[in-house]
């Protein structure tokens, strides 16, 4: 038995079987490649679910880890550490005036977030929260209510109540479902798991002004759009009225915030986040200071090598690319995302389209039935960026199957 396959079987005894692993065992990582433990070299175009923003053991974040390691490791939120008060600072710089509480990752932010959105509406007696088909706010208990895919609901009803969905960019849907009790609405500036779907222009600048006429908080799920990915520091930055970027009462973080450490941030407008006095909300780890050391620095070389700007002319390139290429245009419906957060919706629904990539050198993800997604780390380089496509257009030209559109 080779070393693989008798890690794979390890693997099998030990661990909970709740993730459709593929037969590989990851072994090590270097910028924008990974190796398995047979030797094979692969381009990452998916980053660890977004996580690895600046790719895999880049330098600049093992030393901020190392030094942090070796000054202060964890002493709890009874105190303040400069690490969780130097990444807020650059919160507020990249993103608006607020204030920050720092957990483990998106689905613990969004629940931070629905628990203020509901204090803030509790002296009226609000507490639902609207949220959109095909969204997916995190699996804890109340965040699979709050997503829009019953899906991943299923066995485990009864549904913590108080969520409510409407179809994603139907501003009159959503308009109609507020009523006494509602507290807020949820959205994704790019819906990630429904499929890299964008909304039509002016329904956030709507529903900015429906919150504020209504006294809704709003709240802008930024795990997958977050840090740079989307050729803006934050995806909400996308949307504007009159000239002006429409913030949120509420925007939270993930993945790509701790560069694949557990980090997660919700970042509330101040008048908000004050309500969130001592004992109403806490996380023993959150904020640790080796994590914000780290998120510190990733946020200090996507501003110094202007990360973000390359994210948007990489995403304008890749869309250009493929949506002329010949090979793939029978089999491509559209290419849809900003930045390096991409989907490529395909005419049929593919089978083993993550084995095909894989055998070509490249990590891609499929999600709702037929959407390629791509999301590399953002400092990947033009040229293995255009090395990436030319594989993904090859997978793509590769693939059977019928029509299902």
């Amino acid at each position: 038995m080779s070393d693989t396959q008798s890690i794979l079987e390890r693997g099998k005894q030990v661990l909970i079987q709740n993730y459709a692993r593929l037969p590989l065992v990851m072994d090590r990582g270097e910028g924008v490649w990974l190796w398995d433990t047979d030797g094979k070299r692969y381009l990452d175009l998916f980053a660890g679910f977004g996580g690895a923003i600046l790719g895999h053991c880049h330098p600049a974040l093992i030393d901020a880890a190392t030094k942090q390691a070796q000054r202060l490791w964890h002493v709890g939120n009874t105190f303040y550490t400069e690490p969780q008060i130097e990444f807020a600072e650059r919160l507020n710089k990249t993103a608006f005036k607020g204030q920050a509480f720092f957990c483990h990752g998106g689905a613990d932010a969004n629940e931070a977030a629905c628990k203020l959105a509901r204090l803030r509406g509790s002296d009226k007696h609000r507490w639902k929260i609207i949220s959109l088909n095909q969204s997916f706010h995190g699996r804890t208990l109340a965040m699979i209510a709050a997503t829009g895919n019953p899906k991943v609901r299923e066995g485990f009803a009864p549904d913590v109540p108080g969520f409510v969905q409407v179809e994603p960019g139907s501003f009159d849907a959503l308009a109609a479902a507020v009523d006494e009790q509602t507290a807020g609405v949820i959205m994704e500036p790019i819906q990630g798991e429904g499929g890299i779907n964008v909304y039509p222009d002016g329904f956030a600048a709507r529903v900015r002004k429906l919150c504020d006429e209504r006294g809704l908080t709003l709240i802008f799920d930024e795990v997958w759009t977050g840090c740079g990915r989307t050729g803006r520091w934050f995806g909400h930055q996308y949307f504007i009225d009159a000239g002006k970027v429409i913030e949120p009462d509420i925007m939270t973080l993930g993945k790509a915030v701790g560069g694949g450490l557990p980090v997660g941030v919700m970042f509330a407008k101040p008048e908000v986040a004050k309500l969130f006095g001592p004992g109403k909300h806490g996380s023993t780890l959150g904020g640790n200071p080796i994590c914000m050391a780290v998120a510190r620095t990733i946020f200090d070389i996507v501003e110094r090598e202007r990360l973000v700007e390359h994210a948007a002319q990489l995403g304008e390139h890749a869309i250009a690319r493929l949506g002329n290429e010949p090979k793939i245009r029978s089999k491509v419906k559209e290419i849809r995302g900003r930045g390096l957060m991409l989907g490529i919706e395909l005419t049929i629904e593919p089978q083993k389209l993550i084995e095909a990539g894989l055998s070509r050198g490249i990590l891609i993800n499929l999600t709702a039935k037929k959407v390629i997604r791509l999301a590399p780390p953002i400092n990947i380089t033009k040229q293995q960026w255009d090395q990436g496509l030319d594989a993904v257009i090859e997978t793509i030209a590769a693939l059977e199957g019928q029509s299902s559109s």
